[in-house]
């Protein structure tokens, strides 16, 4: 049968290492399977994470998932968010939906992020044959630095109508975050790192960040190293994205050009991502939108939600699983054989899903 021949292809395929980015263990396993946190989030985030449980359940991968029931309504719940820190921190593996707004939403996320330390945040734009789109050919990764900067979260409203806004940038962790960048950069084959700033009007916070960058490039010799201004950065995406390879950021930027680059290859529905911190990693959609009015319509497109997961099956050495997964997509993408809303298409969520299936099936036979 299919099923039995992807497990026992999943099983012989060649493990090999975890990350030498982040040197994170792959996961904890019982009983012959990792177990991996689920949070499906707010929104179509269940809609799409049922898509990959789908996915996984008909490929037989060897993950077991432990879903916590995370969202807007239960991010004050202390019981539902510590909950979910301490799966993630057991596991050391994610799968995220994204998660809406609360009354008491920026304390939570930038808890969220702190408690994990899930300090890198790395996204991957590229463009796919089947979707029409102003460029072709492009192929970038933003790393983001995912805890500091203007995520600090420390505001105040100093008299009546003045309201104070800190930017926090410290040396330990830009230079952390330039070299995981540089170091991604090697272990992926990539020659260029960019340093993405706004030292000329913020010189000393963002002139640390920038020297940081500098200084652990001298300590890569095989990789160019280059610097841009930011808004110089978003005209650059516009004219000329293909010349960017690895590009590395503080907070605030690298929120703006992940998004701007998932625009130029089609859109949030298509575009993955994956944090990292020193003994966790989480996989989730690379613009994080929840698509509120949508919900329970099965309209949205899974794609980046599944490629994350193809992602996390590679973190966890599951390398021919992850690539069949990766390569289905590519293939239903390319040949325009199933296209969700965002794609100018009418195919539902489901039906999206069964088309990677099939894709699958042929990928296995």
């Amino acid at each position: 049968k299919q099923w039995y021949q992807r497990r026992v292809a999943i099983t012989a395929g060649g493990c090999k290492a975890a990350s030498t980015t982040t040197g994170i263990k792959p996961g904890t396993k019982y009983g012959g399977k990792t177990t991996v946190t689920l949070i499906p989030g707010d929104g179509v985030g269940p809609e799409i994470c049922e898509s990959v449980t789908t996915i996984f359940k008909e490929m037989a991968v060897p993950v077991e998932f432990e879903t916590i029931e995370l969202t807007k309504h239960t991010l004050n719940d202390e019981g539902s968010f510590n909950m979910a820190i301490t799966s993630l921190k057991r596991n050391g593996v994610g799968l995220k939906g994204v998660l809406n707004r609360s009354g008491d939403f920026r304390h939570h996320n930038m808890e969220f992020r702190g408690n994990l330390d899930t300090y890198a945040n790395v996204v991957r734009a590229v463009s796919f044959d089947g979707i029409k789109t102003h460029h072709t050919g492009i192929d970038l990764i933003a790393i983001r630095e995912n805890t500091e900067g203007e995520y600090s979260c420390l505001e105040h409203e100093s008299v009546p109508g003045v309201v104070e806004s800190f930017k926090v940038i410290t040396r330990e962790k830009s230079m952390r975050i330039a070299k995981f960048a540089f170091d991604y950069a090697l272990e992926h084959n990539r020659k260029k790192v960019t340093c993405i700033h706004k030292a000329n009007i913020m010189k000393l916070s963002d002139g640390l960040f920038k020297k940081c960058c500098q200084e652990v490039s001298e300590l890569y010799p095989t990789i160019d190293y280059d610097e841009q201004i930011v808004d110089n950065t978003c005209q650059q995406l516009v004219i000329n994205p293909q010349q960017f390879d690895v590009m590395v950021m503080p907070n605030l930027y690298g929120n703006l050009v992940s998004n701007l680059a998932a625009g130029l290859v089609g859109g949030a529905g298509v575009v993955p991502s994956k944090s990292y911190g020193s003994e966790i990693a989480v996989f989730e959609p690379g613009a994080r939108h929840t698509w509120m009015e949508m919900k329970g319509m099965y309209v949205a497109n899974p794609v980046a939600m599944v490629l994350s997961s193809a992602f996390m099956l590679k973190h966890l050495t599951l390398h021919d699983a992850g690539d069949k997964l990766i390569q289905a997509v590519k293939l239903v993408l390319n040949k325009q054989s199933c296209k969700t809303r965002d794609l100018g298409g009418n195919a539902t969520t489901p039906e999206m899903t069964r088309a990677i299936l099939n894709e699958l099936d042929t990928l296995y036979a």
